[in-house]
């Protein structure tokens, strides 16, 4: 069975070699690059399924790798390692491409836990198509067209809708997406949640109709229905 490759983009030698050897060791096909350049000339070489990328590289601020990484090839995952660990730098970040962050300094083991779940391939579903009104969502082929339109999601997106899509019109928790979406051993912040949840409600409202994603204040979320 090939092993999942993961590409790390890090210049801190310390936390670098940390990593390098920690996915080694877990049995990943992990290489390391510690400059931004190099990271894209290692996604172009290689392919990898996840990068690593810290945000504070040396010569191409990480924000522009991420995003160049997202044009050429999106499902690549992305996990940001960054000590920017404001709102803001979150958001640009996560609009770059990025599927998900960890703030610095991490615990190693939240780390490879976040990693495995990003990589842990989802059961496949009963459902080939799902339709919610004009929502049309084709879980195979991973795309979704509204009133005809098609609606370009990226991979987290896509899982959330279709999370949302299968039980439509009734509250799915914050928890349930966390454990479904991400990982049910999912530790840490959910703010990547609600990143993922106003991106995806951008998108699916941007015909300007009231939106299909309704909120329950610390509950969680529900996809209404026509």
């Amino acid at each position: 069975m090939d092993r999942n490759r993961i590409l790390i983009v890090e210049d801190d030698e310390r936390i670098g070699s940390s990593l390098l050897r920690a996915l080694v060791g877990s049995g990943f096909d992990a290489v390391w690059e510690q400059t931004g350049r190099g990271g894209l000339d290692a996604v172009a070489a290689r392919r990898p399924d996840l990068v690593l990328l810290d945000l504070g590289l040396p010569d191409v601020d990480g924000i522009e790798v991420c995003g160049r990484i997202h044009e050429a090839d999106p499902s690549i995952d992305v996990v940001m390692l960054t000590a920017r660990d404001e709102e803001l730098d979150v958001v640009v970040g996560l609009d770059a491409g990025a599927v998900d962050y960890v703030a610095k300094p991490f615990k190693l083991a939240e780390l490879l836990a976040r990693v495995r779940a990003q990589l842990r391939r989802r059961e496949p579903t009963h459902h080939e198509r799902l339709s919610v009104g004009g929502l049309v969502i084709d879980v195979a082929a991973r795309r979704v067209w509204l009133a005809g339109e098609e609606v370009e999601l990226r991979a987290k997106e896509f899982d959330l809708l279709v999370r949302l899509a299968e039980d439509a019109g009734v509250v799915v928790t914050r928890e349930t997406l966390m454990s479904d979406v991400w990982d049910e051993h999912w530790f840490g912040s959910t703010k990547t949640l609600d990143f993922h949840i106003a991106a995806l409600r951008r998108k699916l409202d941007a015909l300007g109709e009231p939106s299909r994603i309704s909120t329950l204040r610390g509950v969680g979320y529900r996809l209404e229905l026509p």
